[in-house]
């Protein structure tokens, strides 16, 4: 197959093209239903991209989408499963669809969060809120012996 092109968004005006020889795709046989075929059409595929090498990221980027994607990484490489297809090269189409949705994700910056104050309103509901419950509170005591 060809390049993957991820399509330009936040942190990537561009877009992004990952060359197809940093790609690297395995097949083997999917499991569930399937019929005669199952146990014999590899349909399953395994794509792997290396975060650390590759050169469609710059430095900045890589920095990003390797923070972002830790928890799914083996070191630096990103592998991606599809199975759900009968064919292969159905599965190698959504394999490669779901490495740019999370290329797509990962590479958007965080946007810093800017600090706002409660305004007036706000405020005094929320002292209006806490004084109407201690009342409520109060009223729940029985009462003393005076």
């Amino acid at each position: 197959m060809d390049e993957l092109h991820v399509p330009p968004g936040p942190g990537a005006p561009r877009g992004l093209r990952v060359p197809a020889a940093e790609l690297v795709e395995q097949f083997s046989r999917s499991s569930g239903p399937g019929g005669q075929g199952v146990n014999t059409a590899d349909s399953r595929v395994q794509l792997s991209l290396d975060l650390g090498t590759t050169s469609a990221l710059s430095d900045a980027q890589r920095a990003r989408v390797i923070d972002r994607l830790a928890g799914r990484l083996t070191g630096t490489v990103l592998t991606v499963s599809a199975s759900e297809h009968r064919s292969q090269l159905d599965n190698r189409l959504a394999a490669r669809r779901r490495v740019a949705a999370l290329l797509r994700d990962a590479v958007v910056p965080v946007a810093a969060r800017r600090a706002t104050r409660p305004t007036k309103g706000s405020q005094r509901r929320r002292l209006a809120g806490k004084s109407q419950r201690s009342q409520t509170k109060q009223n729940r005591r029985p009462p003393t012996p005076e």
